[in-house]
This record gives C-alpha cells, sequence and structure tokens, in this order.
C-alpha cells in the first residue's frame, strides 16, 4: 500500500456492523452517511451485518435510508438468516422450529421454507432464540422446556449488551444465560464472533478480499478473525481505547479509526523499535509491568494505536498493565 492510499484501497468489499458503526439507536453515528456514499462511489461492494435479529433485512434497510443510507433489503444480513440457514442445512424445509424473539426470527426462518411455531407443545425439532424489544418471559420459558425435550438449541448471538443513544443495554445474550440457567445445553451459535454470519456475507457479496468493520472486539473482531478476514475497530461504539488495550491476540484488529471515515484515509503509520512503538508523534513502550506513553501532540487515535501494539507486545511477554494508568497518561 503507497503510503497516500487509503485503507479501502486494498479492498474489495466492505462488511460493516451496524449498532454502534453506522447508527446508535434510532440516531445515526456522525458522517456516516456520507462515508457510505463516498464509499459507493469508488464501487466498494458494501454489506450490512448485525447480530441483532430483531427486525428483518427490509426493516433494517428502511431504517438506513430514513438515515440518509442507500440500502436495500439484499444489503443487510442478519444473523436470524444466518441461524436459519444453519436449521434448513440441518432439518430441511417444513420443519418446526420454536421462534423466539421479534419479527426478524420469523421472517428468517418462512424465507427458507421454515414453519415457525410458538409452544414447546408444537413438537418443534430446534428453538431459534433472536433478540426481540417485547420479549416476553413466556417466550423463553417455551424455549426451554422444548430443549429439554430434546430440541436443538442455535442462537442468533449472544451479545451480552447493546449500544443505543441513551448508553449500553442488554442484548440477546442476556437472555440466552436466562434460558441456560434452565437447560443443561449450550447453543449453536450464528452470529459473530462465530463464522456463519460473516461467511454468508462474503458469499453473498460475491467477494475475494473483504474488509470487516466493528465496534466490538468480542464480537466483530473476534468474528473477523474467525472467518479470516482482515478488520477495523472503530471508536463510536461500545468498545474504547481501555478494552483495546487488553485485547486477545483473537481480538486484535487490523486497523483502528474513529469512526468509518478511517476508511477512506491511509492507515496509521506504525513501527517499532527496541520494544517502543511509534505512529504519528506518538511513543509507547512496555516495561516492567507499566506503560509509558509519550503523545507529543499526535492525536488521540495515533496515541492509541501506538499504546494498544505496545500494550499487545507486553501482554505476550508475560507482562501485566494497569490499563487505568495507560488512559490516564493518554487524557494528560
Amino acid at each position: 500500500m503507497s503510503a497516500s492510499a487509503a485503507v479501502i484501497d486494498s479492498y474489495d468489499a466492505v462488511l460493516f456492523d451496524l449498532d454502534g458503526v453506522i447508527y446508535l439507536g434510532p440516531v445515526a453515528v456522525a458522517g456516516a452517511a456520507e462515508g457510505i456514499a463516498e464509499l459507493r462511489g469508488r464501487g466498494t461492494k458494501i454489506g450490512f451485518v448485525t447480530n441483532n435479529a430483531a427486525r428483518p433485512p427490509v426493516a433494517v434497510a428502511d431504517h438506513l435510508v430514513e438515515l440518509g443510507i442507500r440500502a436495500t433489503a439484499a444489503d443487510v444480513v442478519t444473523s436470524a438468516q444466518a441461524a436459519a440457514h444453519l436449521l434448513i442445512n440441518t432439518f430441511g424445509a417444513g420443519a418446526r422450529i420454536l421462534a423466539v424473539g421479534g419479527e426478524g426470527v420469523t421472517v428468517a426462518l418462512s424465507e427458507v421454507g421454515l414453519v415457525p411455531v410458538h409452544s414447546a407443545d408444537d413438537h418443534p425439532v430446534a428453538v431459534i432464540q433472536g433478540y426481540g424489544v417485547d420479549l416476553k418471559w413466556q417466550e423463553l420459558n417455551e424455549a426451554a422446556v422444548a430443549i429439554q425435550r430434546g430440541a436443538h438449541w442455535v442462537a442468533t448471538n449472544i451479545d451480552p449488551t447493546r449500544p443505543t443513544d441513551r448508553g449500553l443495554v442488554p442484548g440477546n445474550g442476556a437472555a440466552v444465560a436466562a434460558v441456560q440457567m434452565a437447560v443443561q445445553a449450550e447453543p449453536e451459535v450464528a452470529g459473530k464472533p462465530y463464522r456463519p454470519l460473516l461467511d454468508d456475507t462474503v458469499s453473498r457479496l460475491g467477494a475475494y478480499h473483504p474488509l470487516f468493520v466493528g465496534d466490538r472486539l468480542d464480537t466483530d473482531i473476534a468474528g473477523a478473525v474467525n472467518a479470516g478476514l482482515d478488520s477495523m475497530l472503530v471508536l463510536s461504539g461500545s468498545h474504547r481505547a481501555e478494552q483495546l488495550f487488553s485485547a486477545t491476540p483473537g481480538e486484535r484488529p487490523t486497523y483502528v479509526g474513529e469512526d468509518l471515515h478511517a476508511l477512506l484515509r491511509p492507515p496509521l503509520d506504525l513501527s517499532q523499535s527496541d520494544g517502543e512503538f511509534r505512529c504519528g508523534a506518538a511513543t509507547a513502550s512496555a516495561a516492567e509491568g507499566t506503560l509509558i506513553i509519550h503523545r507529543n501532540g499526535a492525536t488521540e487515535v495515533e496515541a492509541i494505536w501506538a499504546t494498544a501494539h505496545a500494550a499487545w507486545w507486553g501482554a505476550d511477554h508475560g507482562l501485566v498493565f494497569d490499563v487505568r494508568d495507560a488512559l490516564a497518561q493518554l487524557n494528560r
């Protein structure tokens, strides 16, 4: 990649997580619409990937359009769709599936020829559990009963939280954990960080070298790593510097940016010498359990990227850091 080339110039497609990357609940992330439009103008293939199974793709696309982002249902791939594909491949058309969650779950089942039911007494062969805004406790009861009777269990995703414009709220993982309290079983998971959702999206786009963009290390970035994709963490959603510094090898992004506009800029210039990492004017090093950071007038994201690499280097060499001290140094 040349010094002036944008990150996106090395890729033929971008897979975007939605919550925290494109929007925060009903509100668009600043500049997201303009960034997506510029990417489309470059001819980049775009897929919108969401672990949130509550809404069908057409509703997600309509929301994007309302926010000024051109999108159709074909551009959106949900974890409910990925879960439905797992189930149709296992049980075949016409199989009865207990549907737990929102409209997105039942629509995904019907799209592939599965029959959604809502009671364990309807003899479902499997349970699909996804997020629903109006999820009722009785739905969790039915899921638990069906699973105890031998139904296969597929969770659309196990995200513990969801980012909104008002803060973090419980995600589908919290409801899955509630069912797990009553059953001796582990669900098969379709959404990130597992591969089915991203594999479905790459296949639909016909992409040969895509980049995944997300705001969570444990789902988005880990999912990209599991699927063999390069990734970018944007700091507009759930995870920020604190989580980035503590990322395990399976959660470390290829790039970092303040928001998706980082795709349209050159990648941050990182160099290393004798355990010291430099990004822009910022330097960071790890020694004896301490992270030493000098911002030197660099941008915040440059300082974060240098510090993240120093922290990872130290962790890989058995050092343990107080991340709070690193954050304090960044904010001086």
